[in-house]
């Protein structure tokens, strides 16, 4: 495609009209010679529609600009289309546009009008001799052909043979029925000899023809948007699948004939009739709902529609068979030409499709009654006055109140999970004050307020109104422990008309409920086996308990004789199997059995006491039935636990038991002494107590005493004392007697005179 008037020369590639399938990319080459003697800069850009934007989603074009010198060529520009993935097929206009308003303002812009067909994605890829058709004119979602049942629209189908063979073509659109549309084939000279109907375009190769399909609706089309499929058939390649859409409007007929009809127009005890007759002469579905709407101050009627709503077909009819019945039954005249009631029915679209016609207004007489209704108004009036006279009456004279119903609902036997609930009914209790109750001797106050019972906090009672009584279900009264009850119920209310009124009470109600005590499991027998033990031996004791089935465990203690406790000794369990008999605590099994009369006898359970003295023992029998009480029992007399027997194992003075010994004055003597016992006193005389095991040094010398004792008494004096001695005879150290130092006598000495 080339512009030969201009100094700018536009090559396009590809030429024509392109196409592509959703989700495809097209590509343009543009080429741009400038012929002129002046170098020029040149814009190109593209010009497009709404629909063209809403395919695209373009809002500004793209644009490219090019500096060409005089005859010179510029560079290949490539513009891409994308097309969609959610494309609806069809064929979109658009324009590219050419302009140097710099340089060449009176030869530019230069437009080249294009178009892009988007093509169903089930047809076949096209290949470079496979033969293409495009629709004249075009459309698309956006732009649809106006189809009116009258008149008929014809499309040319253009049809290319790119092949290098004679081929035929032929179209079907197999999404309308025959009588929408008819093909014409032209004949155009490549037809065989003798053929007396053309059914197929022929084309030579490299050639174009043309198909005309027209359409022609049916009168009862309706109305809408159509996009029919049209498809190409090649004779010589039967599996290519072409295909197009064309995107037609039927526009919208919204005619619709409507006639009322009376069919009872005077009533007296029936209903108004009436026939409302409907006719579609046009092409869109009517969903229609009638109503009727008064034309007088007061709707005195009530109507009904049979059918109230239709769905009518384009060419369809319609009948609904109104009623209208005048109402209320006294406003019916009691004389004359009877009462008018005007009407205008009202028909209304669901969709608010425009409805064109009005309908006529409408009424009809509702007769005056008959004389002998006369009569029965005045026995009515006699039967009001009689009525109203009675209620004066009840009105002076209420029914008084009544305790109807006081009644208990409590254990037999005690249980701190249950206790004694009250309940009572009130008879005609409008016109109630209050209610005292008395539980025990302590009376309560509860006045009524609002169909229930409050005492003077405010608290309500459990009451709930039921026509003419007051129920009151399960008070609580908070009784749970054994013994005899009384309770009493009074009410007092006012009896008579709100300015004659008194006073009164009704008689109280008294009811006496007795609590018995529960039985528990019980403790019948409690001993040892003897009354005395020695320490470090078990204690066994035996015991009888009557209703076994009862205990849930048996708790055995005990206390000194100065009252002082020693505890827990003992804690045994039972249970129960799912058939009622009775499970031993593992400490007990093989010691205890159930008797004849129904007891638990266990005997020499074995126990243990740390402690030597005197113990008295007690048995806790605990309940396995909630109950406060539990069954003790304390043995006969005090038990005595005897010490373990102490002794002196061993006392020895320089490891010697020897009771006499001799000592040298001056040396040293080491006491060693080992007591065995508890609750002893160990007394080394004449030096004071000592440990049960020690030892202890001494010097030897004339203080030392004589006789050195151990002794050992036991603290409860239960046991003889134990005593063992040393009888220490101390010898003394003899002094060496020295003798006086010997004196030599001093030598005497011969003088010798010398001779001369």
């Amino acid at each position: 495609m080339q512009a030969q008037t201009s100094p700018l020369q536009i090559i396009i590639n590809p030429t024509g009209m392109q196409f592509g399938m959703p989700g495809d990319t097209i590509e343009l080459y543009v080429v741009v010679i400038n012929q002129g003697n002046q170098s020029a800069v040149v814009d190109l850009y593209f010009s497009f529609d709404d629909q063209f934007t809403n395919l695209m989603g373009w809002s500004v074009s793209p644009q490219e600009s090019l500096a060409i010198a005089p005859q010179q060529t510029s560079d290949e520009v490539k513009f891409q289309l994308h097309i969609p993935h959610d494309a609806l097929p069809g064929t979109y206009d658009y324009t590219l546009v050419v302009d140097a308003p710099q340089h060449y303002p009176q030869d530019t812009p230069i437009n080249f009008p294009m178009q892009l067909k988007v093509q169903i994605k089930e047809q076949t890829v096209i290949r470079i001799n496979d033969p293409t058709f495009s629709l004249k004119p075009s459309s698309n979602t956006n732009k649809p052909l106006i189809l009116n049942p009258s008149q008929p629209l014809q499309i040319g189908v253009i049809v290319e043979n790119r092949s290098n063979l004679v081929d035929r073509f032929r179209i079907t659109c197999l999404d309308l029925d025959e009588d929408w549309f008819t093909i014409n084939y032209p004949t155009t000279g490549a037809e065989g000899t003798g053929l007396s109907e053309v059914t197929a375009l022929s084309l030579n190769p490299r050639s174009q023809g043309q198909i005309f399909l027209t359409f022609h609706p049916p009168g009862d089309s309706l109305a809408g948007i159509y996009s029919p499929t049209i498809r190409l058939h090649s004779e010589n390649s039967p599996d290519l699948v072409l295909l197009d859409l064309v995107y037609t409007q039927i526009p919208t007929i919204y005619r619709l004939d409507v006639q009322l009809q009376t069919i009872l127009a005077q009533v007296s005890r029936s209903p108004a009739k009436y026939e409302l007759s409907l006719t579609n002469q046009g092409n869109v579905v009517r969903e229609l709902k009638f109503a009727l709407e008064s034309r007088d101050e007061e709707a005195l009627y009530n109507y009904k529609f049979e059918p109230s709503e239709i769905r009518l077909l384009p060419n369809k009819n319609y009948t609904s068979n109104l009623t209208v019945k005048p109402r209320p039954w006294w406003r019916r005249p009691w004389s004359g030409g009877g009462l008018v009631i005007n009407f205008q029915a009202q028909i209304q679209d669901k969709n608010n499709l425009p409805l064109n016609n009005t309908l006529p207004q409408l009424s009809f007489i509702w007769k005056p009654r008959p004389w002998w209704q006369f009569l029965l108004l005045i026995l009515v009036c006699l039967g009001l006055f009689g009525g109203i006279s009675f209620i004066i009456w009840r009105l002076l004279n209420p029914d008084p109140v009544i305790l109807e119903e006081f009644f208990t609902s409590s254990p037999k036997t005690e249980d701190k999970h249950n206790e004694v609930k009250l309940s009572w009914k009130i008879r005609n209790y409008q016109n109630l004050q209050s209610v005292l109750l008395t539980i025990a001797g302590n009376q309560t106050k509860y006045y009524f307020s609002k169909d229930t019972l409050k005492d003077t906090q405010g608290n309500k009672l459990p009451c709930q109104p039921e026509k003419e009584y007051l129920s009151c279900d399960n008070f609580s009264t908070g009784v749970k422990k054994k013994g005899k009850y009384s309770f009493e119920l009074q009410a007092s209310y006012r009896k008579g008309a709100l300015f004659f009124s008194q006073d009164t009470k009704t008689a109280p109600q008294i009811k006496q409920v007795e609590i018995s005590e529960k039985e528990i499991a019980e403790v019948s027998e409690f001993k040892t086996d003897r009354p005395q033990y020695t320490k470090g031996n078990n204690i066994n004791l035996s015991w009888k308990i009557s209703r076994p089935l009862l205990l849930k465990e048996i708790q055995i203690t005990g206390k000194a004789e100065d009252g002082t406790s020693v505890g827990i000794l003992g804690v045994y369990r039972f249970n129960q199997d799912n058939q009622g008999n009775m499970i031993f605590d593992s400490k007990l099994q093989n010691l205890c059995a159930k008797t004849e009369n129904q007891q638990l006898e266990c005997r020499n359970i074995p126990i243990s006491l740390l402690k030597a003295g005197r113990f008295t023992f007690e048995i806790k029998a605990l309940p396995n039935n909630d109950s406060d009480r539990s069954s003790l029992k304390k043995t006969e007399s005090a038990i005595e636990i005897l010490p373990k027997p102490f002794r002196i194992v061993s006392f020895t003075l320089n490891s010697s038991e020897q009771p006499n010994q001799e000592l040298k004055e001056g040396a040293t003597a080491i006491l060693s002494w080992r007591v065995e016992g508890e609750d002893i006193q160990v007394k080394l005389d004449p030096f004071g107590n000592v440990p049960a095991v020690g030892s202890k040094s001494l010097e030897v010398n004339s203080a030392l005493p004589s006789q050195i004792k151990l002794q050992v008494n036991d603290k409860l004096g239960k046991q003889q004392p134990q005593e063992k001695a040393f009888a220490i005879a101390v010898i003394k150290k003899v002094e060496p007697t020295v003798p006086p130092p010997f004196i030599l006598p001093a030598p005497q000495t011969t003088p010798v005179f010398p001779s001369f």
